[in-house]
């Protein structure tokens, strides 16, 4: 069972659902992922409505050990994505197994 929704069935799911043509589809979604992108890497968060928050959070440097070797190295600072699911989103999570038959 995958469970995985690839880029190119969210392009279709567009497609179908909204009848654009599946060049706007892309375009549209291609898009969307950049603005995105492009507001993380400026280190603002992006907040949107009913769905939560895309975030970045900085990590500071430390040291990592290799569990096969024990070898220890460190680990540089480094920044990585969060996500917020807004209150909708989770009561939506939480509620679907009651409605599911």
């Amino acid at each position: 069972m995958r469970i995985n929704l690839t880029k190119k069935e969210l392009i279709n799911a567009v497609y179908m659902q909204l009848g654009f043509s599946k060049q706007i589809a892309e375009n549209l979604i291609e898009e969307f992922f950049s603005i995105i992108i492009l507001n993380l890497v400026k280190k603002k968060s992006v907040k949107i409505s009913n769905f939560g928050t895309f975030l970045i959070r900085s990590k500071n440097s430390r040291i990592g050990r290799n569990p096969k070797t024990k070898e220890e190295k460190e680990i540089s600072r480094r920044n990585v994505v969060l996500f917020k699911p807004s209150k909708e989103f989770k009561d939506l999570l939480n509620n679907s197994g009651d409605n599911a038959a």
